[in-house]
């Protein structure tokens, strides 16, 4: 089974970054880490391929930089990856970004598409789903365990509840939740490996996906605000009737 595993590249968040004073766009350092939540999204694709004596090709869309996120998950046991880096797509909405990938992956020709359910940095979390209609697949979403059941993908679908069983043929589109699998460490191996794997960067136009960009997706930043402080919470000196004063408090929030 050929296999396509949507990653990302995502300014390390244990690093402060900056806005662009201008266009309020992160400015994207060259050292980006992988998302976290992909890792999972690897983990499925790379244990589907060696149950099947299949591949698994990395799919992204971001500024390539040194290829530092990228190069930590071709070390986890990915073949190659494809990353659409291009200036043209700065600004891109969720759409436009589900439609370079659509077209990055049908040059590839996979049976399965996997993804995280949202990026760690945009949170728009309808990327797999909007990639599913694009390429025309069934979306099975919020799997919290995959399995290849008789050619087909069988999941456990995270509810709220519990889960539901959902089957579908391939090729699919499949979203994982963070703990569906335990994602393997690189080994040292795997990172001497990673440096010589391939790595494809075709432009937009390339893949044949025009009106990209902030103005291709109909959107712009207006202004950018800091997040107003969290108020201190009143603290209440417990005289002996302190447990009077709290009910009271509790009840003017409607809580009891």
């Amino acid at each position: 089974m050929k296999i396509a595993v949507c990653v990302k590249q995502i300014p390390d968040p244990a690093t402060p970054y900056q806005l662009d004073p201008e266009t309020h766009f992160v400015v994207r350092p060259e050292d980006q880490v992988l998302d976290d939540t992909d890792r999972y999204g690897i983990e499925v694709g790379l244990q589907l391929a060696e149950a099947t004596e299949g591949s698994v090709v990395l799919v992204s869309m971001s500024p390539a930089g040194n290829l530092q996120g990228i190069r930590q998950a071709l070390a986890m046991g990915a073949d190659k990856a494809v990353v659409v880096s291009d200036p043209a797509l700065r600004g891109s909405g969720a759409l436009v970004t589900a439609r370079v990938l659509a077209a990055a992956i049908k040059r590839e020709e996979v049976d399965l598409v996997v993804a995280g359910t949202e990026s760690t940095d945009g949170y728009a979390g309808v990327v797999p789903q909007q990639l599913a209609e694009l390429l025309g697949m069934p979306a099975l979403t919020f799997a919290r365990k995959v399995e290849h059941v008789d050619g087909r993908l069988r999941i456990e679908r995270q509810t709220a509840a519990g889960y539901d069983i959902v089957e579908a043929p391939l090729p699919a589109v499949v979203s994982v939740t963070a703990g569906a699998v335990e994602p393997r460490y690189p080994t040292f191996k795997g990172i001497m490996q990673a440096k010589q794997k391939p790595v494809d960067q075709p432009t937009a136009a390339e893949l044949g996906v025009d009106s990209v960009g902030a103005e291709g997706s109909g959107q712009r930043i207006s202004a950018v605000r800091p997040a107003p402080e969290r108020a201190a919470g009143r603290k209440v000196v417990d005289d002996g009737e302190a447990h009077l004063e709290i009910v009271k408090l509790l009840e003017q929030a409607k809580v009891v």
